[in-house]
């Protein structure tokens, strides 16, 4: 079973993230489920959602504790939240940023886990551009689906066009295929392509 852990602010689209990724995992014959857990329902307050995905039915229904992948929306949590909690030492994390894990404070902790699992994606300057608003939901699922291999970009689009319409599901579309892009470019520098 794969469990995802999204964390970011109110307003971001965080609990519209883990349902599209249900969405995409259901577009390629998977089981899933998603819901939130909310501390304060207001914007800005730190906000988490889960996705699980398998191939077999999925009776679990708490909390994610040992998250398989994290994906961060927001970077300001990073310093405010535990959002690495749990994380299993195999596990992916997805974080929106121009900036790298050294530049964000995180150079000891990439020491514990994979290097090539772990990239940031300016997803808030792709949604700006595509979207003309800073949402960076649907462009991470794009960057999550280079970075994992899990689910493919077709799966996330689709799971776009479910949740949106027009000129919306467009530039959402357009986003998550950026990103896709710019993972796998990441991906292929020299940096990443060690392993440890």
């Amino acid at each position: 079973m794969l469990q995802i852990r999204i964390h970011g602010r109110g307003g971001q689209g965080v609990v519209t993230a883990t349902e599209m990724l249900s969405i995409a995992a259901f577009g390629q014959g998977r089981f899933a489920q998603a819901f939130p857990s909310f501390g304060s329902e207001r914007t800005g307050a730190p906000v988490v959602a889960f996705c699980r995905i398998d191939d077999e039915k999925i009776r679990l229904r708490e909390p994610i504790i040992t998250p398989d992948v994290l994906i961060v929306q927001d970077p300001t949590l990073l310093h405010q939240v535990d959002v690495f909690q749990g994380l299993k030492p195999d596990g992916y994390v997805l974080i929106n940023s121009k900036r790298s894990f050294d530049e964000l404070g995180l150079g000891d902790f990439t020491q514990r886990f994979r290097h090539e699992r772990l990239i940031t994606v300016p997803a808030t300057e792709i949604a700006l551009q595509h979207l003309g608003r800073p949402l960076p939901n649907a462009v991470l699922l794009g960057g999550f689906a280079a970075l994992s291999g899990l689910l493919t970009l077709k799966a996330v689009e689709e799971a776009i066009r479910v949740k949106f319409k027009g000129k919306v599901a467009d530039g959402n579309v357009a986003g998550a295929a950026e990103a896709f892009g710019y993972v796998q470019r990441q991906l292929r520098e020299p940096a990443y392509a060690e392993t440890d």
